[in-house]
Formats: structure tokens, sequence, C-alpha cells
């Protein structure tokens, strides 16, 4: 440890100097010296040793106010600092102590007591810069294990709710199938019937063409001639519905696709359409607002490798709080107002051929964020929504997915006034 071992004499007398530097450096200490507390401050600010020897009494200021402005500098303040003095009585000694000095030799001193007690004192310091190395290390080993802790948290969350979503909606696709099948093809049936139907009467018609009054009547009463030109009509709303529910169904499936152990190469925009679909009901007029339109502005995209559940649980995420946001801006706004300035969420995508990459943009006109809150918004359970209406984890499952599933980027444009926007980038591997 000596070999090392840097301390600081500072005594006004030449004499004393002499005598401590010559005891230390026998011992194996490197020694440094000044002559006053001056000079001592100055040497501090390039030479920052592992102990002081600081003399009390010295012209112009003189140890205490030396040892009280080495105190007050970070750099210095953890520095033990041992008076030498001849100062005996108790109030100098409490008034040493009370200004971080860690000990105090007293003048004419013993050769084998200064040695001691610098030995005692280094080895205090040495341990308590062990310890708080020890401590530092720790609490970086702490830092990441959460860290991880949270990590595992989000990743649990996203495959449970990526699970729960898959089972929900595979099982709904496989219930609604089964009856969309039968009442598509009873339809079919129907609609030959319709015909057989209509046929025999007009078949009658032309051999019966004397029909009793009654008949005739009744023909009138259920409106015949509309039935027949409206019933084929009405099956084929009934097919367009049916169709509609098909599409509907598709989309789901699309959207909660089961995603295998490898990335596969996928149609990102009919990702975002399902997603889209999903969400119709919640971008309809209402009774406070009208509906929010939705802007697709598609580019030429090439089939992306990924795991498409996974970027369309991060499409729903920034759709549905786009939604939020505008549904927050209405309050306390007219429906007059608002039709005039229609509420809209672009939907922007195109590939980067130089980059070998794929963009997508999602930006919502509402009132925007500061800047303080856009710098936390990927931030794990930081939400601007109420009580018991956002996680906080939404859009860091998000970050995470684009980042470090896909090897992406995901960031956030927003001002103030200005709306919101997020842009996802993705590497274009197919």
């Amino acid at each position: 440890m000596h070999d090392s071992t840097k301390i600081l004499v500072v005594d006004d007398t030449p004499a004393n100097l002499e005598v401590i530097t010559e005891t230390l450096s026998s011992a194996g200490y490197v020694i440094a010296t000044a002559i006053s507390g001056d000079r001592a401050l100055k040497r501090l600010q390039n030479y920052l040793p592992d102990l002081i020897l600081l003399d009390v009494q010295m012209p112009g200021i003189d140890g205490f106010e030396t040892c009280r402005q080495i105190k007050a500098n970070p750099e210095t303040a953890n520095i033990p600092i041992i008076f030498i003095t001849a100062l005996s009585d108790t109030e100098s000694i409490v008034k040493g102590f009370s200004l971080g000095a860690v000990d105090y030799i007293s003048k004419p001193f013993q050769e084998p007591e200064l040695l001691a007690r610098v030995k005692t004192h280094l080895q205090l310091q040495f341990f308590n810069q062990s310890l708080e190395k020890q401590v530092v290390e720790r609490t970086t080993e702490l830092q990441t294990t959460l860290e991880e802790l949270h990590q595992s948290h989000l990743q649990m969350v996203q495959n449970e709710k990526m699970a729960t979503l898959g089972n929900l909606v595979a099982g709904v696709a496989h219930e609604v199938n089964n009856p969309i099948g039968f009442i598509r093809g009873s339809i079919s049936n129907a609609s030959e019937y319709i015909q057989d139907l209509f046929a025999h009467i007009e078949c009658y018609q032309e051999h019966y063409p004397t029909t009793k009054d009654a008949v005739i009547q009744h023909a009138e009463d259920i409106e015949l001639e509309y039935i027949r030109e409206d019933l084929p009509k009405l099956l084929s709303s009934i097919e367009f519905a049916i169709q509609r529910i098909i599409d509907i169904s598709n989309s789901l499936r699309t959207f909660s696709r089961a995603d295998t152990s490898t990335k596969v190469a996928c149609n990102i925009h009919e990702g975002i359409d399902s997603t889209i679909l999903i969400l119709k009901y919640r971008l309809k007029a209402n009774d406070k607002r009208p509906a929010i339109q939705i802007i697709k502005d598609y580019g030429e995209l090439p089939l992306v490798k990924c795991f498409l559940g996974q970027l369309n649980q991060v499409f729903m995420n920034i759709i549905a709080n786009a939604i939020d946001v505008l549904d927050t801006t209405n309050e306390g706004k007219e429906f007059s107002e608002l039709k005039l300035n229609p509420q809209k969420i672009t939907i922007t995508t195109k590939a980067e051929i130089e980059k070998n990459t794929v963009l997508i943009s999602i930006k919502d006109n509402g009132q925007g964020m500061t800047e303080s809150v856009r710098e936390r918004i990927f931030d794990n359970l930081f939400t601007t929504k109420g009580v018991g209406k956002g996680t906080g984890l939404g859009l860091a499952i998000a970050k995470k997915i684009i980042e470090e599933t896909h090897s992406g980027k995901l960031s956030c444009n927003s001002k103030l006034g200005q709306g919101t926007e997020f842009v996802i980038e993705l590497p274009n591997s197919c």
C-alpha cells in the first residue's frame, strides 16, 4: 500500500516539514508538501492525496479554515485530514472534529504515534473506498436485475395478452364461421326455392288467367309484385352482410395471427387494415362528435419478414391511443365546430430502397403533447390517462416489439397544438 500512497503535509515551519517528510518517506509513503493553507489549496487542484497532515497555526488562513475549504470542495471532501497542533485545549480539538478532521496529533509528536495514526486512517480510508466500490457495484447489479425484471414483466404481459387474444379470436372465428356457413348455404337454397315459387306463380297465372276475386285481393294485400321485386334484393343484402362478417372474422385472425418461432414474410397493409376494421366501431360518429376520418396514404411496400401478430399489437395500441386523444380533444367543443374541422388519423407507408427499410407513420391532428411528456412517452408505467384508464405499458411494449424483436425503431414527434406522429421504421429483411 505504501508504494503508491500519497500524503500531503501542510506546515509553515520548514523544520517540521523536514522531520515529518523524512519519517513518512522512510515508511514508504509518497510525500508532497505545502508551507501554507493557500498553497495547499492550490496544490489540491491538481494533486489528490490519500491523506492530509495539516498544521493548525499558520499565517494567512489557518488550518481550521483550510480544512473547511477542503471539505467544502466535492473533489477533496472525502480526503481524511489529521491535524498537527500544539493546541491541546478541548475547544480547539472539538472545533477540528466539527470541521471534518478524523484525528489530531499533538506537537511535539512521537514518530511511532505519527506512523500508527497515519497507518490506521489510511487503512480506514482504503476500507471505505473499497466498501463504496462494492456498494456501487452492488447497486449497478441491482439496477440491472431490476431492469431485467421490468423487461421480463413486459414480455410476460405481451405474451399473455397475445395468447389470450389469439385464443379468444380463434374461438370466436370458429364459432362465427359455423353459423355463417350454414346461413350462406341456406340463403342459396332459399333463393332457389323462391325463384321456383315465383316461376310456379307465373305458370299458374298463365294457365288460370281467370282467378277468383279473393285471390286477386290477397295478391294486392301482400303486395305480390313488390315482393317479387324486393325479395331478391333483400337476399343480396343479407349475402353482403354475411360477407362483411366473414371479412371481419378474417381480419381478426389476421390481427391476432399466432406467430411462429421465426419471422414470416407478411403484407404490412393487411395488418394495418385489419386493425382499422377492428377499431371501426370506435371511429364511427356518436352524439359527441362526427366520425374520425382514417386517411390512408399507402406506398408500394415489399413483403416484410416479421411477427405480424406482434406488429398488429403495435398498430392497435398507437391507433387506439390516437382515438383516445381525439376524444379527449372533443371535450368542451360543439358538434358543429368539430364537423368544420374533421378529426383525422393519417397513416402513411413507404419503402426506403436506399436504406432497405419500411416506414410507417401514424399521425393524428389532436392536441399534441409537451416536450416533457414526449420524452417520457415510452417509459414503463408512464401514462397521461386517468386512473383506471391506462396501464402505462402499451407504448413501452410497442417500443420493445419494434426495437428489440424486429431490430427497428419507434419514435414520436409531437408539439403542443400540432398533433402527434408515431414513426415505425422496420428493416426489410426479405
